[in-house]
């Protein structure tokens, strides 16, 4: 990489990292978007926003001052998923533009979370309070009523009855062992994701995405990202030294390794990693 080209690439993670370094003030649609540009430098993230904006602002121009929060959701929900006509992609589903939402703008296709992200902006310009929901299996939404919470699916905009959701959880919970006697009740997968976690889960997906098809280099450039979105998640910067050992940047991996194990010195992982960082550092010197 040249120079220029590696000082763009540190500006793009500053401006990043000015996005969601403050709970308080994190701008998750812009950092959402912000992500596509480690592929499309050219990506204008303030651009992403204000188009989501202005398909917000066409639909409540169109309702009347003082339509019932009910009403809003109908009319949301056919504007988003039968005017505008967005969906899931099924023909493409894990492609890594599912997850660029430049693009999904564009195609009007794209996975729960992305969807979700778009429709929550939506919602918000139309005076709903609607929040994510990191729910095991595909994200979803849930929407504040009078009547109560109604929880929706980002890829149909179909409301989901208690049942269908135990049902969707039934595979996650048998897994995890939580049944019979250790079962969590359904309302605890149910809470509101916060922004920072949203964002975490979007950059998640793309990560084992790069990761299966083995592209490190896409992959590094997600790390790099989800370790500003999770400062304190040492699995993270595991990771990433892991992928800088797969690019041949045998001291970043080394030094990083290091740090995890000084931090997590009882983790499951350790006694491996402590042999892989032996080799690192060997590695290292030689080169």
């Amino acid at each position: 990489m040249s120079a220029t080209s590696l000082s763009a690439q540190r500006a793009r993670l500053e401006y990043f990292r000015t996005l969601v370094a403050d709970d308080a003030h994190f701008l998750l649609l812009e950092a959402a978007a912000a992500v596509a540009q480690d592929d499309d430098p050219a990506v204008d993230a303030m651009a992403v926003v204000a188009q989501v904006d202005e398909l917000g602002a066409r639909l409540s121009r169109r309702l009347p001052s003082d339509a019932a929060a009910q009403q809003r959701l109908r009319l949301l929900n056919h504007y988003f998923f039968k005017e505008l006509s967005f969906g899931v992609n099924v023909n493409d589903f894990y492609a890594p533009g599912n997850s660029h939402l430049h693009q999904v703008l564009q195609t009007r296709r794209g996975i729960p979370i992305t969807l979700a992200l778009i429709y929550l902006e939506m919602a918000r310009c139309v005076g709903l309070k609607v929040q994510g929901v990191s729910f095991p299996g595909h994200f979803l939404c849930k929407c504040s009523l009078p009547q109560g919470e109604v929880i929706i699916d980002p890829m149909t905009g179909r409301s989901l009855s208690r049942d269908e959701l135990d049902e969707r959880l039934l595979p996650y919970r048998q897994q995890r062992g939580l049944v019979d006697d250790f079962e969590v009740p359904l309302g605890l997968f149910l809470q509101a994701a916060s922004p920072r976690d949203i964002l975490a889960r979007l950059l998640r997906n793309l990560k084992e995405i790069h990761r299966a098809g083995e592209d490190w280099l896409r992959m590094k450039q997600v790390m790099d990202r989800l370790v500003m979105v999770l400062p304190h998640d040492w699995s993270e910067r595991r990771d990433r030294a892991l992928v800088n050992a797969e690019l041949e940047q045998w001291a970043q991996a080394a030094e990083e390794l290091k740090s995890y194990l000084q931090e997590c010195p009882q983790a499951e992982d350790a006694p491996a990693l402590r042999e892989r960082l032996q080799e690192l550092q060997r590695m290292a010197r030689l080169h």
